[in-house]
């Protein structure tokens, strides 16, 4: 035994991968079954590994844990007979009694998984709030952040999920090309959140999660080696996820605060991971299929290939979010829309651009947009609407973090508009 306990992160990696495994082994129907064994050993593993320490592979004792766990339930029910003739159980009754799936065996059942949960007969909101939460490990309220809704609906959506794949008999050999391009958007639109969670997280511990970007990285480039996956949309999903990772050394300060666009240090932005993205963003040139992600790929490949904040081509970051608009209709592009037009031709037009849109109201009332005005006003000379705004979204932010980086935000801001400013009479 060791004396290091698992970290949050890891207990929710080890639940998306005991739930993937299991069920992959089991069938789809038995979900509900999987679940609870999971959770069980997860409970089991907090009772014990405090007072007698972590064992020495603490994977392989949460998997003997729950599958037995699984195996002692469904021998009780009904269903013993047709259950354990199935090739599943036998396979779980057979096979890895040590949980030793390799890597890749592991990424590839969870990527399964996904398009299982992807299943048409499911909304698609539902289905986006029920893999996040049961294979991506995310709690409700970061769920709730990342589809902009609340705790409730989350709820209300991830019962609806289950209650719909309850029903299905689908298992993984019957997927047909059709089902996976049908389910396609789905599933890319989760690896696409699983990875924004990780470039800016609402976790109050960690406002960078490296692992879910890799994850999300690590999923998606199963899902391009895949017959039906490699397509240029996924290519661009990629291109988008390596861009970004690259940046995320130089995106906190030595305290492990985060930093401004203009402040981080470009020296510490990861070339190799740059030169990875911007392959697969001339992968995903070909063909005609262009997509959101191809936009905001090009514009992340924009801010990789700047030598400097100053030296950003705005212009083609203002043409990629315009373009992107015309696909998706996301409001917080809108923000980031109007701050790259306020630095392309001056905060004046980009404040008037923000002003001409209507937002939702889980927008109008946010930190996001309170902050994107506050920087906008400030610079255009109206200090105390700014000042309005700064205090709502320093209010409302969901981290310390976050809260931070607006203050920082106002304070820079304050500092160039005293710069550029002159001196009153």
């Amino acid at each position: 035994m060791t004396a290091t306990p698992l970290s949050e992160d890891s207990f929710r990696h080890e639940h998306a991968r005991l739930v993937a495994i299991l069920t992959c082994d089991l069938g789809i129907r038995h979900l509900a079954d999987v679940e609870d064994a999971v959770q069980a050993a997860m409970l089991s593993a907090v009772e014990r590994w405090s007072p007698r320490g972590t064992p020495e592979n603490p994977s392989a004792w949460l998997y003997r844990v729950a599958r037995n766990h699984l195996l002692g339930n469904l021998r009780k029910t009904s269903r013993r007979r047709q259950v354990l003739q199935n090739d599943y159980a036998k396979t779980i009754d057979s096979n890895r009694s040590d949980g030793s799936a390799d890597d890749d065996e592991q990424t590839r059942c969870l990527l399964r998984m996904l398009f299982l949960c992807c299943d048409e007969v499911v909304p698609e909101e539902s289905r986006l709030a029920f893999t996040l939460k049961t294979l991506c490990g995310f709690s409700v309220k970061e769920i709730a952040v990342r589809l902009f809704t609340n705790d409730e609906n989350v709820y209300k959506r991830i019962s609806r999920a289950k209650a719909s794949l309850s029903q299905t008999r689908l298992v993984d050999a019957e997927l047909s090309t059709e089902n996976f391009m049908n389910r396609m958007p789905s599933v890319q639109r989760v690896l696409y959140l699983m990875f924004t969670e990780g470039y800016l997280s609402i976790d109050a511990e960690s406002s960078i999660r490296s692992e879910l970007c890799n994850a999300a990285i690590r999923l998606a480039l199963v899902l391009a080696s895949h017959r039906d996956g490699e397509h240029p949309e996924t290519s661009a999903l990629i291109a988008l996820m390596l861009l970004n990772t690259a940046r995320l050394n130089g995106r906190q300060d030595h305290a492990g605060g985060l930093l401004l666009l203009e402040e981080q240090d470009r020296t510490k932005w990861d070339q190799e991971l740059i030169a990875q993205g911007m392959h697969w963003l001339k992968k995903s040139s070909t063909g005609e299929h262009f997509s959101r992600y191809h936009c905001e790929a090009g514009i992340a490949a924009a801010h990789c290939l700047s030598p400097s904040f100053t030296e950003t081509r705005w212009d083609d970051i203002v043409k990629n979010y315009s373009v992107l608009a015309s696909f998706v209709d996301v409001p917080v592009h809108r923000l980031n829309h109007a701050l790259a037009i306020a630095e392309n031709d001056g905060p004046a037009v980009g404040l008037e651009f923000l002003k001409l849109y209507q937002p939702p109201s889980w927008l109008a009332g946010s930190y996001m947009w309170s902050a994107v005005s506050a920087d906008l006003y400030f610079r255009c000379g109206q200090q105390q609407l700014a000042i309005e705004f700064y205090e709502t979204a320093i209010a409302t932010a969901p981290t310390a973090a976050i809260g931070k980086l607006i203050q920082r935000r106002f304070d820079y801001t304050c500092l160039l508009t005293r710069v550029r400013t002159p001196p009153s009479e």
